[in-house]
Order: C-alpha cells, then sequence, then structure tokens
C-alpha cells in the first residue's frame, strides 16, 4: 500500500487529487494539507511514502516544506511536485532540495497514478517536453552554483553515463549505446550517486547541467 498525503491551498484542487488516489486500490491518502506549515506537520505525524506538493501556497510555500520535510524525520519520504508552468526556479529549487519530481497540474488523471508510483518505488520523474526548458531557463539567469570538484573524482566512462543519464536515456539504452551490461549501467549509475552526493537521477541531470558536462540545448526527455 502507498500512503500519500496531499497539498494545495486550492480546497477544490486538493480535495479533486485526494478523491482521484482514493480511487486507486492500492493507495492510502492519509492526510492533506493547505499549506507549506500544515504539510510539515502532517508527513511527520503521518509518514507517508509520497507528497503530492503544490509549490505556491501561503503561510510556507512547498519549496521551504520540501527542505524541511526532507531535512527532518521523514526524510524517506518521496516528494512530488504539482506546478503550473509559471515559476520554473520555484520547481529547479525543489528538485535541487530532493524532491524526486515534478508533474503540470494538467496532467492527466492516469499520468498522476503513474507518477506517484514512479516516485513511490524510487524513481524520478520530470514531465518532458518542460524538463528542457525548465532547466535551460535557470542556468540561463545566471543561479547556477561553482562547478562541484566531486566530478573531478568520476571515470571517464562514469562521465559519458552522466552524460547519457542526463540526455534522458534509459539504462537499457545506456547499455545498448555504450555497449556495456544493463548490470554495469546500474552499478555506474550507483557509483555517480554515491560521488557526487545525489538523491536521485534527477539530481543527476541537475548537477550535470550546472557543471557544463551537459549543455543547453541537450535535453533529457524524461527520467523512469
Amino acid at each position: 500500500m502507498t500512503r500519500v498525503v496531499v497539498v494545495d491551498d486550492q480546497v477544490l484542487v486538493r480535495d479533486a487529487f485526494a478523491l482521484l488516489l482514493r480511487t486507486v486500490p492500492d493507495f492510502e491518502v492519509v492526510g492533506v494539507a493547505g499549506d507549506g506549515a500544515e504539510a510539515v506537520e502532517v508527513v511527520e505525524r503521518t509518514r507517508p511514502d509520497v507528497v503530492v506538493m503544490d509549490i505556491r501556497m501561503p503561510v510556507m510555500d512547498g519549496l521551504e516544506a520540501t527542505h524541511r520535510i526532507l531535512a527532518g524525520p521523514a526524510a524517506t519520504t518521496r516528494v512530488l511536485i504539482l506546478t503550473t508552468f509559471g515559476a520554473d526556479e520555484y520547481v529547479f529549487e525543489a528538485i535541487r532540495a530532493g524532491a524526486s519530481g515534478f508533474l503540470l497540474k494538467d496532467a492527466q488523471p492516469a499520468t498522476l497514478v503513474e507518477a506517484v508510483r514512479t516516485v513511490a518505488r524510487g524513481d524520478a520523474l520530470l514531465a518532458p517536453h518542460a524538463t528542457r526548458r525548465l532547466i535551460e531557463a535557470y542556468l540561463a539567469a545566471g543561479v547556477a552554483p561553482p562547478a562541484s570538484s566531486a566530478l573531478k573524482a568520476l571515470t571517464e566512462r562514469e562521465v559519458e553515463v552522466l552524460r547519457a543519464v542526463a540526455s534522458g536515456a534509459s539504462n537499457n539504452e545506456i547499455a545498448a549505446d555504450l555497449h556495456i551490461s544493463y548490470a554495469t549501467v546500474k552499478s555506474h549509475v550507483a557509483h555517480l550517486l554515491d560521488k557526487l552526493g545525489a538523491r536521485d537521477r534527477i539530481q543527476l541531470v541537475v548537477l550535470a547541467y550546472e557543471n557544463g558536462v551537459v549543455r543547453p540545448g541537450g535535453c533529457p526527455q524524461g527520467l523512469q
């Protein structure tokens, strides 16, 4: 059973999402919240597997709530950001804070259900058509941090795998392109996560763009 908390300051939206997720047999909605501060309290009390988090809310926004949740006693909870596409930099910051992905609010119901499933099983998710605009707009603003010295510890093969991950390739695709086994790809990805201190594949994409491993113009197409 996947335990879910839904957070949105719009009552109709919050109730609609909660109602939808309650129709899924293996989902249990264990709480709802109308702002980030309430979300932190509800999540720490109920310890859900996934939080479906709005990003713009009163009292405390979804970005700060994500920071607090993932730095607190419920740090193993996965956060899925739901947003309109008017606040790219906020979504990017939420991903850097450790959110497992984001999805546009106009996504189809089945897409939302699958997104919750994806992050619940430990995978990362980005809305494919939004990813390039999101990352490139953020970098164009000149707010990316300095290059990470951790990249110097990567082997040449690990850099190749990181570049492939950032381009949106699946493990199977990376294995085929680099002529290595699927198990070897998984091992390389695990090493990348460990060496770069990344929570998941999304943060690998962020690090790849921030550090010039992939230049704006290369587009991750989705992460599974």
